[in-house]
């Protein structure tokens, strides 16, 4: 789950999810806070109840699995260049030093 504001839109559906017995997955990078310590007193108080703290990076490597899945690979190495920091900068750097068209 991701949301706009993590102190009340995702901080109350994941509590609820929880509690409905779901497994829950935060997507921390994606939601947003009115504060840095308000941002950061939700995720805490949902990783305790329970609910497991990801980023969009990971998500989107997890569904990706790995690079020789053709049919995503351009896409998903788009996002993680664009979007990745370090990672996708080497990732740029591999596939325009290392392996040039």
């Amino acid at each position: 789950m991701s949301g706009l504001l993590i102190e009340a839109c995702v901080t109350f559906s994941v509590l609820s999810a929880i509690e409905a017995g779901l497994e829950v997955y935060v997507v921390g990078d994606a939601c947003g806070g009115l504060t840095p310590a308000s941002y950061d007193l939700p995720l805490r108080r949902m990783e305790a109840a329970g609910a497991r703290v990801t980023s969009g990076i990971q998500v989107l490597l997890e569904l990706q699995r790995d690079w020789t899945r053709h049919a995503t690979y351009d896409q998903a190495r788009a996002i993680v260049e664009t979007h990745g920091g370090g990672y996708g900068i080497g990732l740029a750097y591999e596939r325009d030093m290392i392996h040039p068209t």
